[in-house]
């Protein structure tokens, strides 16, 4: 009888310390982002894209290492955690799981885009080449007229920002971004990338869509439309599956790639080495992280409440009232699946 009420003794403490320890948590970290991961992509062993005088790996260090000040000081309550600090190489794999082994909340990868040169191609005159066919006393002497080029290329000067998600249900290969669907990946990337067509991808795929897709796309489009408002040139929100990121479709928390600008283009190169510029990218993007946790948080109430209002208000517009157009990006959703009839 005395153990019985030892046990139920014991029982009630540890359901009061639970308890406790619940309502503490509840009280100081009631928000839903309780963890932000930054990962600076590349690093190490893997340089990523190059430009002129600098590379992907140290840019996307400076900028992230600029971003962790800056949410800790916008976010004191929010625990950030970084991929690495200094310059070396984690695997795609071993970033995924240390964002899901610190059971992080919100991912923001950083990435610097790259964009091939352009080739060009010159006629310059015809040359004469001799050649044979057949043998022996078949053997027969020829001569042809061969056009001869010069080559050489230029400086892509593609520029831009653009933040990518993983769009677990995308079904075609074709890009619905603003422009082409392409992004400098390095050997590292590409071979941990795991077939999307496999039963365990499409498993997890179709789990990840249901849980953090919308949330993705949310951040991303805040992110862009951040970059709108500090003057830079918004390629828009797109989305990977065919060919995969693996920090993006691995972790199990709302996830997005950004990417910076085109180190290959010698203005952004120029901007995104940069104080000011290394300056502006972060203060946008802690911005847009700050925006998306205030929206996560908000009662539904009060977020079905302002819905419902700004329906209403936009149903009877004043006809004296232009509309003004807008340059804010849009996200690109991927297709439903229902065929259009």
């Amino acid at each position: 009888m005395r153990r019985v009420g030892y046990i139920i003794t014991v029982i009630l403490l540890n359901a009061f310390l639970l308890s406790s320890v619940s309502y503490g948590q509840t009280r100081n970290t009631g928000s839903k982002i309780k963890t932000i991961i930054v990962d600076a992509g590349h690093g190490g062993t893997d340089a990523g894209a190059r430009g002129r005088y600098s590379t992907e790996a140290q840019i996307t260090l400076e900028i992230s290492l600029k971003l962790e000040e800056e949410l800790k000081v916008l976010l004191p309550d929010t625990r950030i955690v970084m991929t690495r600090r200094t310059d070396i190489f984690h695997n795609v794999r071993e970033k995924a799981n240390i964002a899901n082994s610190q059971e992080g909340d919100l991912f923001v990868c950083i990435h610097v885009n790259a964009a091939p040169p352009i080739k060009h191609k010159e006629f310059l005159h015809y040359k004469t080449v001799t050649y044979y066919t057949g043998k022996g006393k078949k053997r027969k002497k020829h001569t042809r007229k061969d056009p001869v080029y010069r080559t050489w290329t230029t400086p892509n000067p593609r520029e831009g920002t653009s933040t990518y998600v993983f769009a677990a249900d995308r079904s075609d290969n074709k890009a619905s971004g603003i422009l082409d669907d392409e992004r400098f990946q390095s050997s590292s990337e590409v071979e941990d990338v795991p077939d999307p067509s496999s039963p365990e991808a499409l498993i997890k795929s179709r789990l990840w869509s249901q849980k953090f897709f919308k949330g993705s796309v949310r951040l991303a489009s805040i992110i862009e439309t951040e970059f709108t408002e500090i003057g830079r040139n918004s390629l828009g929100v797109l989305q990977r599956n065919e060919k995969g990121i693996w920090v993006l479709q691995a972790t199990n928390m709302p996830a997005v790639l950004v990417e910076t600008g085109f180190i290959t283009n010698q203005e952004e190169e120029d901007y995104l080495n940069s104080e000011n510029g290394q300056k502006e990218m972060v203060t946008a993007i802690a911005k847009a992280v700050v925006k998306y946790k205030a929206l996560v948080d908000a009662p539904r109430s009060a977020t079905t409440d302002s819905s419902t209002t700004s329906k209403s208000k936009s149903q009877a517009p004043s006809p004296t009232t232009p509309v003004k157009p807008t340059n804010k990006p849009m996200a690109v959703m991927p297709p439903s699946g229902k065929k259009s009839k």
